[in-house]
């Protein structure tokens, strides 16, 4: 029997990668959040909204859902999440 290992490094590393920009706050800003679908993100990310709009003040924020947990977002939510001001990521069960 043969036992096949596989390297799951990206080969290529991340220097053509740069951070964006620090937000001096969140006041007036459009924040997207990104659940994997899983069912214990809907409350969560529910109350984070809630804060992120009353204590940050943050204008607008928009709850979008991966069509598949296990998955990449697909390119039109990254190519909505362009416009927002940040976004965040989040996983549950």
């Amino acid at each position: 029997m043969t036992l096949r290992v596989l390297d799951p490094t990206f080969e290529e590393g991340a220097a053509g990668f740069a951070l964006a920009p620090r937000l001096a706050g969140l006041e007036g800003a459009t924040v997207g959040i990104i659940s994997n679908g899983k069912k214990g993100t809907a409350p969560f990310f529910a109350h984070l909204a809630n804060l992120l709009r009353t204590r940050y003040g943050a204008a607008e924020v928009v709850l979008r859902t991966k069509k598949s947990f296990s998955a990449p977002a697909e390119p039109a939510l990254m190519e909505e999440a362009a416009e927002w001001s940040a976004a965040i990521a989040g996983v549950g069960d």
